[in-house]
């Protein structure tokens, strides 16, 4: 009998030995679903990103220069469109937003980290921040959004085809200066200066300056200039041109949008108008401006991702795109501020949208 009991045992252990070969356990399991790309994990804005049906999570790196109000919008529509084609944050979409806050070699940190990852599709937000990614990103496709000149900055050929792993959209009208002088020449005759501060270390702030200038003069418009190389100089620059022009202008310039309060605290105690380059640098106090919608920008941008991510196209079969529309906008109540009158015909021109009342 014991000899039987010993045979039975042995037999038993058997199959159970047989039966765990074939069945793994639930953490070997998931370890060859990693393997296999079915499950895949990571940080993203909204938690850890799970895999879709067919096993595809998209890796998306945002990069932004700095916080502001146009920036943000652009990132917000940028996101949206990958919304609309059915990607969600957090279940087939991951994405690792990074902002410099203004800083350089937080831009250039931002690169190399980008370099050594594993995303699609880099979107890189402003000038300085898509020059970095083109230098130190050479394996992911880059988009650059929110760019003035991609020309100047070195991002396009000499033909303004896109070259390699880097394309994108700009954020510059063709005829937006040069509306937006034209029209401060015929409403506001009695400008005769405009004041400007900048920050010439931003490519896309100087050639803003540029065109703005050359255009002006043509109208008769003197343009006098104030350099500032951080935030805390704004203020002291803006008082620096009283006295000196009758207005001031705001260029596409990161910097001076990001301190924008202390430019238009200046302009306000002391009556001088406002205008801008953007939208949302009116509904943040400027006076008005012949303006792109940065939303709209994001989303085109998106658009081409997903030319790149769906539709398996290079960045340099997708041609740069540039906005095909403006609108005047305008802020009521930073005129009553700045000591503008706007006249019925003037106002006439604005469609009700675009007129902040607060």
């Amino acid at each position: 009998m014991k000899k039987i009991s010993l045979i039975l045992i042995a037999v038993f252990m058997v199959f159970a030995l047989a039966a765990c070969g074939n069945n793994p356990s639930d953490d070997q399991a998931e370890n060859n679903d990693s393997a296999n790309g079915e499950t895949t994990s990571g940080s993203s804005s909204e938690g850890e990103a799970t895999s879709s049906e067919d096993g595809k999570v998209v890796k998306v790196g945002i990069a932004q220069l700095i916080e502001h109000p146009s920036l943000d919008l652009t990132r917000e529509g940028f996101i949206q469109a990958l919304v609309d084609a059915g990607y969600e944050d957090g279940a087939n979409l991951e994405i690792d937003y990074q902002n410099a806050q203004g800083e350089m070699p937080n831009n250039t940190t931002i690169a190399q980290k980008f370099e050594a990852s594993d995303n699609d599709i880099i979107l890189a937000i402003t000038t300085p921040t898509a020059q970095v990614m083109k230098q130190e990103v050479k394996d992911i496709p880059v988009l650059f959004t929110a760019v003035t000149d991609p020309l100047g900055a070195g991002l396009v050929d000499e033909s303004n085809a896109p070259v390699g792993n880097v394309t994108g959209m700009s954020d510059t009208h063709p005829s937006g200066l040069e509306e937006l002088m034209n029209f401060i020449a015929e409403e506001f005759p009695e400008v005769k200066s405009l004041g400007v501060v900048y920050n010439a270390g931003e490519q896309n702030s100087s050639v803003s300056v540029e065109r703005a200038k050359a255009k002006a003069e043509e109208l008769g418009i003197s343009m006098v200039e104030a350099n500032i190389t951080n935030t805390s100089e704004l203020k002291q620059a803006t008082e620096s041109l009283l006295g000196k022009v009758d207005a001031l202008f705001i260029p596409k310039d990161n910097m001076v949008v990001s301190g924008l309060p202390a430019l238009l605290q200046v302009a306000n105690e002391n009556d001088l108008p406002v205008f801008a380059s953007e939208k949302d640098t009116v509904a943040s106090g400027a006076l008005l401006s012949f303006s792109v919608d940065y939303f709209t920008i994001g989303y085109e941008t998106g658009e081409m991702a997903l030319e790149i991510i769906d539709g398996g196209k290079s960045p340099e079969e997708l041609e740069i795109r540039y906005p095909d529309k403006l609108d005047l906008v305008i802020n009521l109540k930073a005129a009553k501020e700045q000591g503008v009158t706007l006249s019925e015909e003037l106002l006439n021109q604005v469609k009700e949208e675009n007129k902040i009342q607060e």
